[in-house]
């Protein structure tokens, strides 16, 4: 990984759990595997644990690494770096990502309690007018009850939103093309169709992974069959929506957006939807981040606890699965 993914995620305390389940190479950490030192470590590692910033473990690496026999990533996505001759070589694979889908959870059910309630445009009309709205008068479009949620796949990070979401009263709608509606029912929500998850819901949550046949799924006539005043959450990838669209269809006022990702993952300085009041922009901050990194580090230290110890991983990783992952 990189050094500052090291830093960030293996603090001194996670160091120290580490390197009670392992011997641990020398540090410092390495995040090109081509150089002499990085050969000569390999040439004798069991296991790599790896974070943000990996290089691709590809033929000539293994090349390297005779003895390796699994990886432990300390982070979300394998995509990257876990390449098919790992999966050739039968090496096993670990993800952290089950816990970095607990912030992503997390944030989306604020945003979805906060906009149920309109909190940002009644804060920003609030700081403007300096005196109490007329509150008995408060339109019935703002609130939580009983308002319909939809949610774009049951991946990970969903399936942790519809775990969120069961305490509070909110119609649960969901579409997976993978799921059944038996599976839907043990969930606890509704399957449905594409189309119907947009025109039934108040509020949308984008939650499937970038793939070539999710690029652009959210299109232009989902985005203006949604309610007036409907809002749409993406804290999946940015290209997963019509950007275009989805800046007409909000400059035009029809609906409202939070968007913790974007295409390109950075607007342009001048792009219009930094100046619209109904869109909310966050630099990419609901995975982990701050102390949520400990989080990370602990459950890779767990994996790697438990393979030594002969029982497995408690989250491997699938080549089979790898089309649906993130």
């Amino acid at each position: 990984m990189s050094p500052q993914a090291a830093a960030a995620v293996f603090a001194p305390r996670s160091m120290a759990a580490l390197t009670k389940v392992c011997d641990l190479a020398p540090l410092p950490v390495l995040d090109d595997l081509t150089t002499v030192r990085a050969k000569e470590l390999l040439a004798g590692v069991e296991v790599l644990v790896t974070g943000w910033g990996c290089p691709p473990l590809d033929a000539d690496v293994l090349a390297a690494a005779p003895r390796l026999r699994a990886v432990v990533h300390a982070a979300g996505s394998v995509r990257g770096h876990v390449t098919d001759a790992c999966w050739e070589r039968g090496i096993e694979v670990t993800s952290a990502a089950a816990a970095n889908a607990l912030p992503v959870a997390e944030y989306t059910l604020a945003m979805l309690l906060l906009h149920g309630k309109h909190v940002l445009e009644r804060a920003r009309d609030f700081r403007r007018d300096r005196a109490r709205d007329a509150w008995l008068l408060t339109s019935h479009d703002v609130g939580n009850y009983r308002r319909t949620v939809g949610l774009l796949s049951a991946s990970l990070i969903g399936r942790r939103v519809i775990e969120l979401l069961r305490p509070f009263d909110f119609e649960v709608l969901l579409h997976d093309p993978y799921v059944t509606p038996a599976e839907a029912a043990e969930l606890g929500v509704e399957g449905v169709g594409l189309p119907e998850l947009f025109t039934r819901s108040d509020l949308v949550s984008v939650h499937t992974p970038l793939l070539p046949a999710t690029r652009g799924l959210v299109s232009r006539e989902l985005l203006t069959s949604m309610r007036p005043g409907a809002a749409l959450i993406n804290t999946s990838r940015g290209a997963v929506v019509d950007q275009d669209a989805l800046t007409d269809v909000v400059r035009a006022g029809r609906i409202r957006a939070v968007l913790d990702v974007t295409d390109p993952e950075v607007l342009p300085r001048d792009h219009p939807l930094w100046e619209c009041p109904n869109a909310l922009i966050t630099p990419h901050l609901a995975g982990s981040q701050g102390n949520e990194w400990q989080r990370l580090a602990d459950t890779a230290v767990g994996e790697l606890a438990r393979w030594a110890a002969g029982d497995g991983f408690a989250h491997p990783v699938r080549r089979e699965r790898l089309a649906f992952l993130a």
